[in-house]
């Protein structure tokens, strides 16, 4: 069985293909055959080291593919069914192990392509959008990188609940990107706080979802309206460094929350509630997913150079 290792932390380069033993299902466990394993910036922090991560591993923290078989006492799944996981490692690879309670199915009308593609983003743009800030209709929200595959989610899902979308991109092409998705005024990052304020007759948004971190982080605090709220769900362009909380005070009573989709799909019910909804807006086409690249296995480490060095746009897909 092929599959992409890492017996270190590193860079791109870490990521290397070898061949491994085809695993089996032990009990409460499903073996898959993996179709597509999305590449997430989840997948560079584990392999950086900035998630812990116990050496040697298989990455892969979302793919979706066809059961092969099940271990004992598993009755929800069976082989040939359609299904896909998220936040369990594993998925660069052909075959992989995953506990029963973390996978879901896949309804049909929706390819494993864009059931990879869509299940960790489109969960986390639910529980941004609907739980850790429920958008209103009417709602001005501000999305940064709207042109990748967890940004131009997050547009599709606030306008579908009636928001108004300002959205950063670093280039023309991408800004039309993210226009295409819906959203209703693009921009670059340089002087985005102006725009912003501008945009809103000063008042500020509602809400700014930044997945970036360091780079954006001070212009999104002053991008708020008073008892605003900064989603910062992500760190790709760097951590953010400790700050007095008084700034949040100053800046109008705000609030500031650093969510992880883990603690929002902790209860099965809750995982398969999500799961549901987000495939459901693909099925209707409420949400389209945009791949932007297909690598073969073996590309992982092309993959995540690609990824970090923001060549990409969209989702990208391991295809094993």
């Amino acid at each position: 069985m092929r599959a992409i290792v890492i017996t270190r932390s590193g860079g791109p380069e870490v990521l290397e293909p070898a061949e491994r033993p085809e695993p089996e299902p032990g009990p409460g466990e499903v073996l898959i055959d993996v179709a597509a394993a999305g590449v997430n910036f989840i997948d560079v922090y584990y392999r950086t080291g900035r998630y812990p991560q116990e050496l040697p591993y298989t990455p892969g923290v979302e793919a979706a593919g066809t059961v092969a078989a099940v271990g004992d006492g598993v009755r929800e799944f069976s082989a040939g069914d359609r299904v896909a996981w998220a936040n369990v490692q594993g998925g660069y690879a052909e075959k992989a192990v995953v506990p029963a309670d973390k996978v879901v199915p896949v309804p049909d009308g929706v390819g494993l392509d864009d059931a990879a593609a869509s299940l960790l983003q489109g969960m986390t743009a639910h529980y941004l959008t609907r739980s850790t800030y429920p958008v209103q209709e009417g709602d001005t929200v501000l999305v940064h990188a709207a042109a990748g595959g967890m940004g131009l989610l997050l547009t599709q899902a606030v306008k579908a609940l009636g928001g108004r979308v300002l959205a950063t991109a670093s280039t023309p092409e991408k800004e039309k990107l993210a226009k295409d998705a819906g959203a209703d005024v693009t921009m670059g990052y340089e002087g985005f706080t102006d725009r912003v304020r501008e945009l809103t007759g000063g008042e500020g948004v509602a809400v700014v979802y930044d997945g970036v971190g360091a780079p954006t982080f001070d212009g999104s605090l002053a991008s708020l309206r008073r008892r605003g709220t900064l989603a910062l769900y992500g760190a790709a362009g760097g951590a953010v460094p400790p700050f007095d909380p008084q700034r949040l005070n100053a800046a109008g009573s705000v609030y500031l929350t650093r969510p992880s989709l883990v603690h929002f799909i902790e209860k099965r019910e809750e995982l398969l509630e999500r799961a549901a909804d987000v495939y459901g807006w693909v099925k209707t086409g409420e949400v389209k997913v945009h791949v932007g690249h297909r690598y073969d296995l073996a590309d992982a480490g092309t993959a995540h150079a690609d990824l970090e060095a923001r060549r990409s746009t969209g989702k990208l897909l391991l295809i094993p």
